[in-house]
């Protein structure tokens, strides 16, 4: 019988992998490249939409997909971080979102199948999981994008559930193991992906995924862009009983340490961290090598912080070798034992 995910957090620190995009802007794909044949003479610029590559240039995302599993990548994330009807509207492309999630999963799924087919047999190496990515969309619930009327909402709580639910039945059709809300700025965003991925499974009365749950801290205040401490973020988001709670993007790991120490100490859950190549410089690069990277991160396993690590922004196969080889020696983080209320 396949291990579950939960087998393998409790044998050791699970490794999610790095970025996608990073990895596409290596290929520097032009406009026809984006199009593909389909989309030919579609009526507006899709350029920069690296979802519709999962229809468009498949190979190339099971390509990278295949990168990070040979680089010791457990999870991998599908390339769906803006597969929402809400995020594609900037290319008039909301009639796929549905698809659009399908596509990417089946293109993570086959690169598995590729990985393990060249991979002699190990149990260890072949228990793989797909993480159904699920961005924070490009419109927000709590802030008002107009600095004139801070009452102003670009979109309704309902809408965004509803985008979100398209999304969930495009990555469990596709065949997900887990679904990943990530890179949260805005809770209540989260909070209508967790409603629209309860609902779904209400509705459909199929088993539930496991979700993971990745915040955001913009800055050193310690807060989401949403104004939340890291333990209001946490307790927020505890009432969906995730398998782990996290943090990816915005910082470099040097600058996310003292908020992933502080969430190792409050999460009654596995806790998750992927950070960004470090800072970026003046010209929007990444300059953090894989081995600085992999030794910051190797500090907080060796600490009992983290249970799950990988990259975002800026990292490449490289950085989850590094990191991958330098976590490999430590236990995970050991979950706190939950008192017993009183009645």
């Amino acid at each position: 019988m396949k291990k579950t995910i939960r087998d393998c957090l409790e044998e050791r620190i699970l490794i999610i992998d790095g970025a996608m995009g990073t990895m596409i802007q290596q290929h520097k794909l032009e406009e026809k490249d984006y199009r593909g044949e389909r989309f030919a003479n579609w009526h507006t610029d899709v350029k920069g939409n690296n979802d519709l590559l999962s229809i468009t240039q498949p190979g190339i995302i099971e390509d990278i997909h295949i990168k990070y599993l040979e680089a010791g990548a457990d999870i991998i994330e599908t390339n769906t971080f803006s597969s929402t009807s809400i995020a594609q509207a900037d290319y008039e492309m909301q009639s796929l979102a549905y698809e659009l999630n399908v596509a990417a999963a089946t293109c993570a799924r086959n690169a598995i199948k590729k990985f393990l087919s060249s991979t002699s047999f190990d149990e260890r190496k072949s228990v793989k999981f797909i993480a159904g990515a699920m961005g924070p969309m490009n419109k927000t619930l709590s802030l008002s994008p107009d600095v004139n009327n801070p009452g102003y909402r670009a979109v309704t709580f309902d809408q965004v559930a509803t985008a979100y639910y398209e999304q969930v039945k495009g990555l469990v059709d596709g065949g997900v193991d887990i679904l990943l809300i990530e890179t949260i700025f805005d809770t209540l965003n989260a909070k209508a992906a967790i409603y629209a991925i309860k609902k779904y499974f209400r509705d459909t009365k199929q088993k539930e995924l496991p979700i993971m749950i990745s915040g955001t801290i913009t800055d050193a205040s310690g807060r989401t862009l949403s104004g939340q401490t890291l333990e209001a973020f946490y307790i927020s988001v505890a009432h969906a009983k995730p398998l782990s709670v996290g943090l990816n993007c915005a910082l470099g790991a040097k600058e996310m340490r003292p908020h992933i120490e502080e969430l190792s100490h409050i999460a009654s859950c596995y806790t998750s961290a992927y950070p960004n190549a470090g800072l970026p410089n003046a010209f929007g690069e990444y300059d953090e090598q894989p081995h600085e990277t992999a030794h910051i991160i190797e500090e907080w396993a060796a600490e009992g912080f983290v249970n799950i690590v990988g990259g975002c922004c800026g990292t490449t196969p490289d950085h989850i070798k590094h990191i991958a080889d330098q976590v490999k020696k430590y236990e995970a983080r050991k979950l706190p034992v939950k008192e017993m209320e009183l009645a």
